[in-house]
């Protein structure tokens, strides 16, 4: 596909919502470079959901950390790339915390500083593709893929969570170009590439939320 040399798509969405799957396939499909959330290697996800309150700072600065390592290292390189959940997630994740007690405020007001400071050295994405799931979906694909250190996991930490990225959405397409996916179930990765492309080819600034036609 022509137009890409320099394209920079960023995964966005719940837990379970299949960035990894999309991902994958969009790079496969482009011939780019495929960039995945730090998971298997992750030392603090198994203590994070076993005592949430505990860990939360550590685990958020710990990805924080890893994610704008990788999200550098896609610039450094210069190569077409997609990415399994962007940088500005982090953000997500650390506000739904604060907000839920799970976060001390002196933390929280920490972490935000960090994150507005490295954001300063920080390329934007080309596009980023948000992949709609409800909570109850989340929940449902968190529970089918039976990762032993995901079972903590409960629908009221989900549905926090599908708050702030609401809001998340809201934000972050007044300055970059976002497709919306209601990801009930995948879609023809040949299509959204396509649909990506566009995007990047023919917009440089996106104000509007970019919905996905619901074809099911």
């Amino acid at each position: 596909m022509n137009g890409i040399e320099n394209l920079f798509i960023g995964i966005a969405g719940m837990i379970g919502a299949g960035k990894s799957t999309l991902a994958a396939a969009l790079g496969e499909h482009l011939g780019i470079d495929v960039y995945y959330e730090p998971v298997a290697d992750n030392e603090y996800l198994d203590d994070f959901y076993k005592e949430t309150a505990r860990y939360s700072f550590a685990m958020q600065v710990y990805l924080l950390n890893r994610r704008f390592q990788q999200h550098q290292e896609i610039i450094w390189k210069g190569r077409p790339a997609v990415q399994d959940r962007t940088i500005y997630e982090d953000s997500v994740f650390a506000k739904m915390l604060a907000n839920s007690g799970l976060m001390d405020a002196r933390d929280y007001g920490t972490y935000v500083q960090l994150f507005r400071h490295m954001s300063n050295f920080m390329c934007k994405p080309n596009v980023i593709v948000y992949l709609d799931v409800t909570p109850e979906t989340s929940l449902e694909r968190v529970q089918q893929r039976s990762r032993d250190v995901e079972s903590p996991i409960k629908l009221e930490y989900l549905q926090a969570l599908h708050t702030e990225y609401e809001d998340f959405v809201a934000e972050i397409s007044r300055v970059i170009p976002l497709v919306r996916v209601s990801w009930n179930q995948f879609r023809d990765v040949e299509e959204m590439a396509a649909v990506i492309t566009e995007e990047y080819l023919d917009h440089s600034f996106l104000r509007a939320v970019k919905e996905w036609p619901d074809n099911t």
